[in-house]
């Protein structure tokens, strides 16, 4: 469980009822269910299962965060669950797909995407799948030659721009750095004055689908020490679980109804060739191959001992046949 935020140990559900402020005051209550005023004006959300409170996040309005409680209550207790707006409802196709989706996932699940605020693309990426999956009336019918329609956004989207993935990116600082002549032109930040001048942006989140209809979530920023525009939080998840390494390429996209997507290029592999060995020379002389004939062997025994005079006189017969051989060999070599 999360740490009790700020104010978060006060339950707004009950009138007359507020939470503590910095320095002792009392913060004004919601008139909202599950909603606890934070002293930041933010606005927390909470929700009691067996008498235990489980934090389902920080949002910024009081509406956004009874929504949330709404949420969980009916996960939690499904038709009996007392909601601040009009409680999901079978006879709504819309509705009834999102009481699928929460029947699908477990409490911890639900509260797990609520703190993330991850709960909206979830359902989106759920609605998605489910639509790709059943096919279109028009589509049952085998007597229809029309081809069927795509049921994706990825099938018409316009390509922004690709990026080649550097070592840095790869490597373990959290970020990928989008080139400034795309940032300015796809992806405009707009910087507040008093980020302009203390060189700190948290910038905005932006949210990719890949083709396999994964939502992704980025923090978009500008980072003024390097004065570079970067995709910082879930980056590094990103590459991790693509594979991507530098040389690699990240495209981007945009789809007719300002929805983003993003894929990866992978580059491949460099085939490593093993050259075989240059085959070796053979020189011959009177039959006999001079470079890969045997040393005759020498008995240990006769190895450093004195050689007699006869044997002298041998050698030294010998030495011009010798100085001869290695003649034949070098002019063969050359």
């Amino acid at each position: 469980m999360d740490a009790p935020e700020p104010g978060a140990e006060a339950d707004s559900g009950g009138a007359g009822r507020a939470s503590v402020g910095v320095g002792g005051g009392k913060l004004p209550s919601s008139k909202y269910k599950g909603v606890v005023p934070q002293p930041n004006g933010r606005c927390g959300s909470q929700i009691y299962e067996r008498h235990q409170r489980l934090w389902l996040g920080t949002f910024t309005g009081e509406a956004e965060a009874a929504r949330a409680y709404d949420i969980a209550a009916q996960r939690f207790w499904g038709r009996d669950a007392v909601t601040n707006f009009r409680p999901l409802a079978e006879s709504d196709p819309v509705a009834a797909a999102e009481l699928r989706f929460l029947a699908s996932r477990s409490k911890t699940k639900v509260v797990d995407m609520l703190r993330k605020h991850t709960y909206l693309e979830e359902l989106a990426q759920n609605r998605r799948a489910f639509a790709v999956a059943s096919p279109s009336p028009a589509n049952k019918n085998p007597a229809s030659s029309s081809p069927p329609a795509p049921t994706s956004a990825a099938a018409a989207r316009e390509h922004l721009f690709e990026k080649t993935v550097t070592p840095s990116d790869a490597g373990k600082l959290n970020r990928l750095v989008i080139p400034k002549q795309h940032a300015d032109k796809h992806f405009p930040l707009q910087l507040p004055a008093a980020a302009a001048v203390s060189g700190e942006c948290k910038g905005v989140l932006l949210n990719f689908e890949d083709d396999a209809g994964k939502v992704w979530r980025f923090r978009y920023s500008y980072w003024n020490s390097s004065q570079s525009y970067v995709l910082t939080k879930g980056s590094s998840r990103f590459v991790k679980e693509k594979g991507l390494h530098a040389g690699d390429a990240v495209g981007f996209y945009r789809s007719v109804g300002k929805q983003l997507f993003i894929d990866c290029k992978l580059r491949p592999k460099a085939t490593a060739f093993i050259s075989a060995p240059a085959p070796m020379k053979s020189v011959r002389l009177f039959g006999v191959d001079l470079l890969t004939t045997p040393r005759p062997a020498v008995a240990p025994e006769q190895e450093g001992t004195p050689m007699n005079k006869r044997a002298r006189d041998v050698i030294a017969a010998a030495a011009p046949h010798m100085i001869y051989k290695k003649q034949c060999i070098d002019f063969a070599l050359t």
